[in-house]
């Protein structure tokens, strides 16, 4: 599963169900959004996780599962039990990784065998990881994990468009990997520990224009075990969730529950179709909140907006009008989705443009000793994707 496959799907109601495995991670970077840190408290409890994973339907699983944390490394059985059950179901499951154990360049034997499990391997990079974890050694891991025949992309975080970071660290990937390597590039936003370093989100559109918001499609089990049904992180941390983003719990509802809420909301369904402050622009009676995401927050405090959402996107009418808004967002392409909600400029590198460089010559280079884990998929796997769905690994 390449990168840009992922991220098309993103507008997709349900298409992915986005997993924090920990609020841990061995790294304090200066501009995390979530706050994790070596201390960082907070876990969904192991055995429901994995029976809210098993519960997926043959028909009604999410395409792909996200692993994410914190670091969800730092539980390498846990993932890869979670990626297994997941792919079993036949889902394809995705990790995301902040590569605290890159050091040296190496891929300890624990963590490949986990990375093995997945359809896709994804390292996060930026000024801030790279003063705990050198570049170099993360992009030689990197190498090892596409030489154990695991698709990869790097995800970079920059201040802004013109950060000459990331001018400097594309080119450099390029070099390593050539265009081949697809990268997801986005900004510092002021959340969490990151709120000093970025510049403050723009108010977002006047309610005049349409802008749908991808981010309410996939659920996200959060840090205690809670489904919401966006990621933003204040509706990650906020207890209690605000009740229209409130999808349920791990410990008291199954995927089938959490899908048929999140598919069956008016509300997610105009969030998803036209975005919070158009609704507040239809059906309230005052001004929405400035900021995007806070003006979808304040929806909890509109009763008339919430009623006008009932009312219009009720029934089948709402429905298609969630397929519609669906449609037009795939259509668009995945770089469409990046130039809207990461930064702009590189958008384009989502999508690989050739082929990956071959490894230059390195002693230390060459197959992991687990690489051939890969293909040892269990069978119940393999046997419940479809043709075209195999066609696509």
């Amino acid at each position: 599963m390449e990168l840009a496959e992922l991220i098309g799907l993103r507008p997709v109601p349900c298409g992915g169900l986005l997993v924090a495995l920990t609020r841990r991670c061995p790294m304090s970077c200066a501009h995390c959004s979530t706050g994790s840190s070596p201390t960082a408290a907070g876990a969904p409890d192991p055995a429901r996780l994995l029976g809210f994973i098993g519960s997926f339907g043959p028909q009604d699983r999410p395409e792909v599962v996200m692993l994410t944390g914190g670091e969800p490394l730092l539980l390498p059985e846990l993932a890869a039990r979670a990626a297994r059950l997941a792919r079993a179901r036949g889902s394809r499951v995705a990790l995301l990784s902040g590569m605290f154990f890159a050091r040296g360049g190496r891929v300890p034997d624990r963590i490949m065998r986990t990375v093995t499990a997945l359809d896709h391997f994804s390292a996060s990079l930026d000024v801030h990881h790279e003063r705990e974890v050198p570049r170099a050694d993360v992009l030689r891991a990197l190498r090892a994990v596409l030489d154990a025949g695991v698709p990869a992309s790097i995800h970079l975080t920059g201040s802004g468009p013109d950060d000459p970071y990331l001018a400097e660290a594309v080119a450099d990937v390029h070099r390593a990997f050539g265009p081949g390597m697809p990268m997801l590039v986005n900004e510092v936003r002021p959340v969490g520990r990151g709120t000093g370093l970025a510049r403050a989100t723009p108010a977002g559109p006047d309610g005049t224009s349409v802008t749908p918001c991808a981010l309410a499609a996939w659920p996200v089990v959060t840090f205690d075990g809670t489904v919401a049904a966006c990621c933003n992180q204040w509706t990650v941390d906020r207890r209690p969730v605000p009740p229209h983003l409130r999808l349920g719990h791990i410990a008291e509802d199954d995927w089938q529950t959490v899908r048929a809420r999140s598919l069956g909301s008016p509300v997610l369904r105009m969030l998803r179709a036209v975005g919070p402050q158009r609704m507040h622009a239809r059906y309230g009676t005052g001004p929405a909140p400035a900021g995007y995401c806070r003006s979808c927050h304040a929806l909890a405090d509109r009763p008339e907006v919430l009623a006008g959402a009932a009312r219009d996107a009720g029934g089948r009418v709402g429905a298609v009008l969630d397929r519609l808004s669906t449609d037009q967002q795939l259509a668009a392409g995945p770089a469409a989705l990046v130039r809207r909600m990461g930064c702009a400029r590189y958008a384009h590198l989502v999508e690989s443009t050739g082929e990956r460089k071959p490894a230059a010559a390195d002693p230390h280079a060459g197959a992991h000793p687990a690489a051939d884990a890969r293909e040892a998929a269990p069978p119940a796997a393999v046997a419940s994707l479809t043709a075209e769905e195999r066609s696509r690994r």
